[in-house]
């Protein structure tokens, strides 16, 4: 069983950047498409970017394109969230998941979550 835990989340001024971090451990992460899901405050969770194996596919939401870049690195077990520009509607708690079964962008498409890390923007 694969755990997940996020870091990197905090306090910024909207136009400032952040780098969110995954790591995983209990299994081996190569093989594994990861992703990224957000929940803002009384909001669905909503995915954010997902990337395939290797890192040779990423798919982004299109409110993030342009502005986030997801990566990983498979000989640290861990996936990054590279967030720029942030705008005070990227305020949210942001998940890591793995285990996809489905469509990317479905919340139960993924069966593996992180905790979360929180994530405020001020304007």
């Amino acid at each position: 069983q694969v755990l997940l835990v996020e870091s990197g989340g905090g306090l910024v001024q909207a136009g400032n950047s952040l780098r969110l971090s995954c790591a995983a451990s209990g299994r081996t992460f190569t093989s594994y498409t990861m992703g990224w899901f957000r929940q803002p405050p009384g909001k669905e969770r909503e995915f954010v970017a997902s990337i395939g194996w290797r890192g040779i596919s990423t798919l982004y939401a299109d409110s993030v394109k342009g502005r986030f870049t997801i990566s990983r690195d498979d000989a640290k077990g861990t996936m990054y969230l590279q967030m720029n520009m942030l705008k005070p509607e990227d305020t949210a708690v942001y998940y890591c998941a793995t285990d996809l079964s489905g469509t990317y962008y479905d919340i139960k498409s993924w069966s593996s979550w992180g905790q979360g890390t929180q994530v405020t923007i001020s304007s």
